[in-house]
């Protein structure tokens, strides 16, 4: 009966269909009439019928053209009613957007993994070529307006899950520009109005993930974000305290940059929180699976650290890559190689969890950015990592920022390392295989 009812709506008055579904049957009917006249006519030239009247080409012709054109115009016109409701969605032709649609629909499906601002820049990349994107954000921040929120309303914290939203979304959407607006001043001070809207709807829906749904909804984002667990975590680390050599544990991921030590280990509290499922499955679905760029120690491993997330890994068929950041990270990885960045992931999470590490290799000169950046300078020759992974260095450097990547030439870069592992031969992926134990 709620079926019956919503098919009589297409034929209520004043939408502006019924007229062009009879044109479209009108259409039809006279090049139906125009084909069977043009049979007859064809089986008098040849005799086979009784002497009927002549049946003139002409007329045939003028039926079928007549008929055609009805039957382009109204389904043109019916598109258009249809359409015109989600046009406010999309920016330029209809063409433009359909064929749009088709590519990124039918692409590889990726999953993105990390948090602060450097996956964004990943996902920015990944949206002109496939809608199949999952990013998986950590929930571990406790700064800023995402840690104020997380203590007065006891949400998980929505500050790179809302980065990540964005990133998906369209840049020049007034929505995407609304979400990311920041309040300076009164008690709303310090708050991007998308955590508000976040953590507002998880209070109306009564879950993070609807709320997700809904706001990814909303923003008409290309791909989805989901965090890499639904449980209260706090991330905890061992810093070795400068000048004294003393280890302390700092609990909270702002204090743990904060404390100006060298970073000796990370763990979450709880140790054993589980993996959301949605995250785990579109791991093992996925067909690549990009790990960063972001911070080493409060974006990447929180994730990594999750219960199941790191078996996923392991255990997928897709192809993953590490990628490296272009600048070391003050107070969590200042003067770290590439090399550094794996050795310390292998410390936490062991190896197997990636094949590929994708780094930088162009270095603009110091006078050209800020005297404080430091890039990060490729493993040594001979070092170990080297025979573990398929290391590849190219420029990925954003022009206008130089500490940060690149989105088009950072995706480029994984789709071609990607089309290389393809025509990887048997005997290059066996002599991989065996530099790993």
């Amino acid at each position: 009966m709620a079926n019956l009812k919503a098919y009589k709506k297409w034929f209520a008055l004043g939408i502006g269909v019924k007229r062009w579904l009879l044109l479209l049957m009108l259409g039809a009917t006279l090049m139906s009439v125009s084909l069977s006249l043009s049979i007859l006519r064809v089986l008098q030239l040849q005799g086979r019928l009784p002497e009927p009247p002549d049946i003139d080409w002409p007329l045939i012709a003028a039926l079928f053209i007549a008929g055609l054109l009805l039957l382009l115009g109204s389904i043109i016109r019916l598109m258009t009613v249809i359409v015109t409701p989600y046009r406010r969605l999309y920016q330029g032709p209809i063409v433009d957007v359909v064929y749009a649609h088709s590519i990124r629909h039918k692409g590889l499906k990726v999953v993105a993994i990390g948090g602060g601002t450097g996956l964004p820049a990943v996902l920015r990349g990944l949206k002109a070529l496939t809608s199949n994107i999952t990013a998986i954000v950590t929930v571990a921040d406790d700064g800023g307006s995402s840690g104020r929120l997380r203590r007065d309303l006891h949400v998980l914290p929505p500050g790179d899950l809302r980065n990540n939203i964005a990133a998906l979304a369209d840049d020049e959407s007034l929505m995407t520009r609304l979400f990311q607006h920041r309040f300076s001043e009164g008690d709303l001070g310090g708050h991007a109005f998308g955590n508000l809207f976040i953590s507002a709807l998880a209070g109306v829906t009564g879950s993070l993930e609807t709320a997700l749904i809904e706001t990814a909804r909303v923003l008409n984002i290309q791909g989805r974000v989901l965090p890499a667990t639904l449980e209260d975590v706090t991330l905890c680390a061992d810093v070795e305290l400068p000048g004294t050599g003393r280890i302390t544990r700092v609990r909270g991921e702002s204090k743990i940059t904060a404390s100006g030590g060298r970073i000796r280990r990370v763990e979450l509290d709880p140790a054993d929180v589980p993996g959301y499922s949605e995250s785990i499955q579109a791991i093992l679905d996925a067909d690549i699976v990009v790990l960063g760029p972001g911070s080493l120690y409060t974006s990447i491993l929180p994730n990594l650290m999750v219960k199941g997330i790191a078996e996923a890994l392991r255990a997928t068929s897709a192809y993953k890559i590490y990628v490296c950041n272009v600048a070391t990270q003050p107070g969590e990885t200042t003067g770290y190689t590439v090399a550094d960045h794996v050795i310390a992931l292998e410390e936490h999470i062991g190896r197997g969890v990636f094949q590929a590490v994708l780094a930088n290799n162009k270095f603009p000169k110091l006078d050209e950015v800020s005297s404080n950046t430091r890039f990060v300078e490729a493993a040594p020759e001979g070092h170990a990592i080297l025979q573990r992974y398929n290391v590849i260095y190219t420029d990925l450097v954003d022009e206008a920022r130089p500490w940060r990547h690149d989105p088009n030439k950072l995706v480029a870069a994984i789709m071609a390392v990607n089309e290389g592992e393809k025509h990887r031969t048997p005997a290059e992926n066996s002599a991989m295989a065996d530099a790993s134990p």
